[in-house]
């Protein structure tokens, strides 16, 4: 049967976008590689015939072998032996790459030292989304939307969408006031509750915010705020 002919449900591309692709298995991610099969094989048989090569070694196999040896799979030419191996050695250049370190924050002085000498020269009001893990470490930073001298509008759906698909623990917030006096304003307060109430809801805490002014800066955290 072609791949084709198959319910969108049991197609590898489509479960890859609907599933993930840790859900799918050895023989799905391979298909995906191949890209097409042939006339008389789909995608799929041709990645099981490869997965089945050398007395059963699998995708082992695969991680160790040559383009030429793929070849011997009839539907396999060079171009598809190409992909396959192209696809398994950025595999391992991933694995063995060295994680960057990141950034952990652990003060609200930590937050302050990272946007001060750039936010308190702003004409306008930024409003910045800090995305962390478990550890306190940032592992995005979002920059929700730009005002004008006095305001900005925040919205919940904006400010929790990337910290939903990082799968972030907490967030922290930083904005400027472009006047240079960093105290909250009564809008600040009122946003800044519904963001921690939304926040809540959704199972991610709310850390910080911090309120730029020249030289300045307001910690919610610190003033008990939050």
């Amino acid at each position: 049967m072609c791949i084709r002919e198959l319910p969108l449900s049991e197609r590898p591309r489509e479960r890859m976008l609907s599933e993930g692709a840790a859900s799918l298995t050895n023989t799905e991610l391979l298909a995906i590689l191949l890209t097409t099969g042939t006339k008389d094989k789909s995608s799929l048989h041709l990645a099981e015939e490869l997965l089945s090569m050398k007395n059963h070694g699998g995708i082992l196999f695969l991680s160790e072998c040559a383009p030429e040896e793929l070849e011997c799979v009839k539907g396999i030419g060079q171009a598809k032996a190409c992909q396959v191996l192209a696809g398994i050695e950025l595999g391992r250049r991933i694995a063995t790459e060295p994680r960057e370190k990141r950034l952990r924050v652990s003060s609200p002085e930590s937050l302050v030292a990272l946007f001060m000498e750039e936010m308190r020269y702003y004409k306008k009001e930024v409003f910045n989304v800090l995305l962390l893990n478990t550890k306190g470490e940032i592992i995005g930073t979002d920059r929700i939307s730009v005002g004008d001298l006095s305001s900005t509008v925040i919205h919940p759906r904006e400010v929790f969408l990337s910290a939903i698909k990082r799968s972030a623990a907490a967030v922290a917030f930083v904005h400027n006031h472009p006047s240079g006096d960093p105290k909250p304003s009564n809008d600040d307060i009122i946003t800044t509750k519904k963001l921690i109430a939304a926040g809540n809801i959704i199972g991610i805490a709310v850390w910080d915010h911090i309120v730029i002014g020249d030289g300045k800066y307001v910690s919610f955290r610190e003033e008990r705020l939050i």
